[in-house]
């Protein structure tokens, strides 16, 4: 195309914008004449190809008068406003530098006014995300916060898609974290199916959730629609079910749920807010969504939760600073039996919340002493349920790996000990009483005997590395595995690894090589009995625990590793 003919073109679409403000169908309403898009779009592409500045200022005042009457009429308005104001807004990106703009005003407005309404409509959100993808890296240099500020909104229009979009999000996840939004996504991403569940009953309530507001619902000081939702949604029954002299109760009922009702709608990040899991109405509400048959959108959440939570992990670990996982770490245990009640979904995620929580203690086993008090606390709920006596079991693992947070930390793990000794002495007395429940051949009482086992399995090794790590307190955790090695209860693999450990305990060399804290060469922390492996080719026999010479027969220093191990 050549230069007179780019000119005629940019003349017309000019002339386009122009037109459409001066008449009157389209001036309370630009979104609804169907050629400004395409104008819009053709003055960007010109500005761009052509790096005009001249044509970037004759355009700009334009696209600014228009981006601020669709704002506007957006609550007047029957059409969609999206597309047209994220084209408006990429002008305003290429080109802000140019024209003295600033285009942060323009985006939270964008947010907050139009996607608030249209989030729901696929073709808007698709677009945002292409948008957004677009734009990352102008976004994470000149507007870092805006993306973390609004995940919730961002995390709705993402539930309410589904997989289509999932690939799309995924790429802008990484986007949405900042030191303010770490922490309140944990429960957002793992609460993502009773979100969905929240805005289908948004829709059966008041109609396609396209162009209506919901955080005006919020804004509402009582709103007739939030009212009935919340009574169907956390009762089973409609207002006037009770009749006039009801008031009270349905209103105490709807003031528990509330709450977390709009804590699940907001659009905005306002912090780590409380989740009112306590409530029985809450929890009504939960096993309501899985006993009666699930959405299509329901079941694509519950699979896309786990994909989403493992991308949260990546970025957790390798780039969050360790305040900030420290304080992630109370989060994961509260939530780990506080979730969404479908088993395979329990099963995907309560697996990533275990190994994020412990990928934490890795990176800094010091968190294990700086959490002391929620962790004893999370021992001492392991009679609970099976699913707290899981969370306890993996944090006694800790413990015991990690030497109760490190050698700078023995107070921490004094107390740590002593909560071991209790939580074992406790199992060892209601083991005995056991015996005649599992003798009864009671399904329940078998599992409950050997979920009780395995804990004891768990706890008798922890005490036994923890004193290992931390040698003062070997005198204490001989005596209490001696107890347990002469308690012969039920189950032998109980008694049995108390009586090997002691045994090792004798050997404080090979006793620090099997049960002492990980480490590497390079730390100076390398364990007697253990070797570099690499260095196979020029260490000799004698530095090989015995047992791995077997019948090999000559002087010690006639072998290599070479010689011991076989070869490729």
């Amino acid at each position: 195309m050549g230069g007179e003919e780019k000119y005629k073109e940019f003349d017309y679409h000019l002339r386009s914008l122009s037109s459409s403000a001066r008449d009157s169908n389209f001036a309370n309403d630009p979104a609804s004449d169907p050629s400004l898009l395409n104008s819009v779009k053709g003055l960007c592409d010109l500005c761009r190809s052509e790096k005009s500045e001249d044509l970037i200022a004759r355009v700009y005042p334009h696209l600014n008068r228009i981006f601020q009457r669709c704002v506007s009429s957006i609550t007047q308005s029957q059409t969609s406003n999206g597309l047209l104001l994220l084209a408006i807004l990429q002008f305003f990106l290429d080109f802000g530098d140019v024209v003295l703009h600033d285009a942060d005003p323009n985006l939270r407005t964008f947010f907050k006014s139009c996607l608030s309404r249209e989030f729901a409509d696929p073709i808007v959100a698709e677009a945002t995300l292409d948008f957004l993808n677009a734009n990352k890296k102008k976004f994470s240099s000149s507007f870092p916060t805006l993306l973390p500020q609004f995940f919730p909104l961002m995390l709705k229009l993402f539930a309410w898609n589904g997989e289509k979009l999932e690939k799309a999000f995924h790429r802008i996840c990484p986007s949405l974290i900042s030191q303010g939004s770490f922490l309140p996504q944990l429960p957002s991403i793992v609460d993502l199916p009773i979100l969905v569940v929240a805005l289908e009953r948004v829709e059966k309530s008041s109609g396609s959730l396209v162009g209506s507001s919901i955080a005006s619902i919020q804004k509402s000081t009582a709103p007739e629609m939030l009212l009935a939702l919340m009574d169907e949604a956390y009762t089973g029954s409609t207002i006037g079910d009770g009749g006039a002299d009801s008031e009270s109760e349905d209103s105490s009922t709807i003031a528990v749920a509330d709450p977390y009702f709009l804590e699940l709608l907001k659009d905005e990040n306002d912090g780590l807010a409380e989740r009112h899991w306590a409530s029985p109405a809450v929890n009504a509400a939960l096993q309501a969504a899985v006993t009666m048959p699930m959405s299509d959108r329901l079941k694509q959440a519950l699979r896309m939760t786990p994909r989403l939570l493992d991308i949260y992990t990546a970025i957790a670990i390798r780039e969050v600073d360790d305040s900030l996982l420290c304080a992630l770490v109370p989060l994961l245990m509260a939530r780990y039996s506080n979730l969404f009640p479908e088993k395979l979904f329990l099963y995907e995620v309560q697996k990533r919340i275990l190994e994020l929580m412990l990928a934490a203690f890795s990176r800094s086993p010091s968190f294990i002493a700086l959490l002391k008090k929620p962790i004893v606390d999370r021992l001492g709920e392991a009679y609970d349920s099976p699913t707290k006596t899981e969370l306890a079991l993996q944090l006694c693992w800790a413990i015991g790996e990690y030497g109760g947070g490190g050698e700078a930390h023995k107070d921490a793990a004094r107390e740590l000990f002593e909560s071991l000794e209790l939580l074992l002495y406790e199992n060892l007395s209601s083991s005995r009483l056991g015996l005649r429940e599992s003798a009864l051949g009671s399904d329940s009482a078998k599992f409950r005997k050997s979920s009780q086992s395995r804990l004891l399995c768990f706890v008798v090794t922890a005490i036994a590395k923890l004193a290992t790590y931390h040698r003062e307190l070997l005198p204490r955790a001989r005596v209490s595995l001696t107890k347990v090695a002469r308690s012969r209860i039920s189950d032998a693999r109980v008694w049995k690894r108390a009586r090997d450990y002691l045994g090792l305990m004798n050997e404080p060399a090979i006793c620090l090589s099997v049960l002492g804290p990980c480490g590497s060469p390079s730390k100076g922390m390398q364990k007697p009995g253990t070797v570099n492996w690499s260095e196979g080719g020029t260490k000799m026999v004698s530095h090989l625990p015995f047992y791995l010479l077997g019948e090999q027969e000559g002087l010690p220093h006639d072998f290599s590793f070479r010689d011991v191990l076989p070869g490729r």
